[in-house]
């Protein structure tokens, strides 16, 4: 496991197939940030699921670029 959340390569692809599906009309994770902007009004635990879902490639990739920051500054 740690293999795969260490792996840029996989992190990367992870965004983009599983961060961004589906991609039309709009990347799903876009309507459902936009929706928490607007207030969450009406979402359902599915939802808030759903953001998970789509949002933890998102947290790794920015994950892996903070550890790779806090390495070239030592």
């Amino acid at each position: 496991m740690s293999a795969f959340i260490n792996d840029w390569k996989m992190v990367i692809l992870a965004c983009v197939f599983l961060g961004l599906a589906p991609f039309y009309p709009e990347p799903h994770l876009f309507g459902k940030l936009r929706w928490l902007a607007g207030g969450a009004k009406g979402m359902a635990m599915m939802d808030w699921f759903d953001l998970f879902w789509h949002g933890w490639p998102w947290v790794l990739l920015l994950r892996l670029a903070i550890k790779s920051l806090k390495l070239t500054a030592k």
